[in-house]
């Protein structure tokens, strides 16, 4: 069981940067450009690659307990927005965080 938590850990890792390669590869001129960048596909191929550990980590681990622990990535990715690309973090950001890592901790110790 333990290779199945593994690998939804591995998937919201993986996901988690590919949505960021693909953040910085917006920053490109246009839209051609920025499916191009190499940023970009990395992003994609990034984002399969979490897709197939996801669905190795469905194999055993219910739905309805994996789905709620991929929150964990917009923990991550409100940080990452924050500290790499300058975005704000507001109080309401931070309550909202605050409720998503409660109710994953609920579905933890459940």
């Amino acid at each position: 069981m333990t290779a199945y938590w593994a690998a939804l850990a591995s998937a919201i890792l993986t996901s988690v940067v590919g949505q960021t390669l693909l953040k910085a590869g917006a920053g490109a001129a246009g839209f051609v450009a920025q499916v191009l960048d190499p940023r970009t596909i990395l992003g994609f191929v990034l984002y399969g690659g979490a897709a197939l550990l996801y669905i190795v980590a469905l194999r055993r681990i219910p739905l309805s307990v994996a789905m709620p622990f991929t929150a964990v990535s917009y923990v991550a990715a409100t940080l990452i927005g924050h500290y790499g690309f300058h975005e704000p973090l507001s109080l309401p950001h931070l309550a909202a965080l605050a409720l998503i890592c409660t109710g994953v901790l609920v579905l933890a110790f459940t």
